[in-house]
């Protein structure tokens, strides 16, 4: 389909730099068309804290928030552990939500009868595979679109500098400009100084940890979970 005929995209929105980003560039490069967010609810909750405003300010028409938490446990988690699955000795974690997320996107896009559904995921990974197979397994015939593969972008540095050019909101900045991914089940980083592995994580440095302290910072004395 040519990018002219292309009137509404659904997104797979997170809020996070990428789809920020996404939202005014999709604006600029398919000729000002509608884009519906739609954010799964897979267990990242404060994540999803402002969602709406800021898909609204940033260009998108409306923003689904669909609850798959249910799904996500009782489809994925639970057969997942039962089975001790893994991949290539891999702990699964981004990995178990894309379906999920995935099938919900195919719906809405039907749903709404858009041109296009679009992701965030880059060109380098395994999660472009893993959102698009689950797609065009719920909707075979329609069209995706991921920037990564298209856009001049070369870095999430340059996600910034475009966000700021284009007053798109960001809840982080240059120095906690961390790649997460959460969900029930993980909590994942990278990006920065996590990029070379020969660098110890700055455990203390703002904005990194979130689940947990420093061991530095933790008590010497222990505690009883019951």
């Amino acid at each position: 389909m040519a990018k002219e005929n292309i009137k509404k995209i659904v997104l797979a929105y997170s809020g996070g730099l990428d789809t920020s980003v996404i939202i005014p560039w999709l604006k600029e490069n398919y000729n000002d068309p509608e884009i519906i967010a739609v954010a799964g609810n897979v267990g990242q909750a404060d994540e999803l804290e402002g969602l709406e405003e800021r898909a609204l300010k940033t260009g998108a028409s409306k923003l689904y928030v669909e609850d798959l938490t249910e799904e996500f446990v009782e489809e994925v988690i639970i057969p997942t552990v039962q089975a001790g699955a893994k991949y290539e000795g891999y702990l699964l974690g981004t990995a178990m939500a894309r379906p999920v997320i995935a099938r919900r996107l195919a719906e809405i896009a039907v749903a709404e009868k858009a041109d296009a559904i679009c992701h965030g995921c880059t060109g380098k990974g395994n999660d472009q595979v893993r959102f698009e197979l689950a797609i065009k397994a719920f909707a075979p015939g329609m069209k995706i679109i991921a920037p990564w593969r298209e856009w001049d972008i070369k870095s999430r540095e340059e996600e910034i500098d475009y966000a700021e050019s284009h007053n798109v909101p960001l809840k982080i900045n240059r120095e906690t400009n961390y790649s997460k991914d959460k969900n029930l089940w993980h909590l994942s980083h990278e990006g920065l100084d996590l990029e070379d592995p020969g660098n110890e994580p700055l455990y203390r440095k703002k904005g990194f940890l979130e689940m947990s302290v420093s061991p530095q910072d933790a008590p010497d004395t222990p505690a009883e979970l019951t």
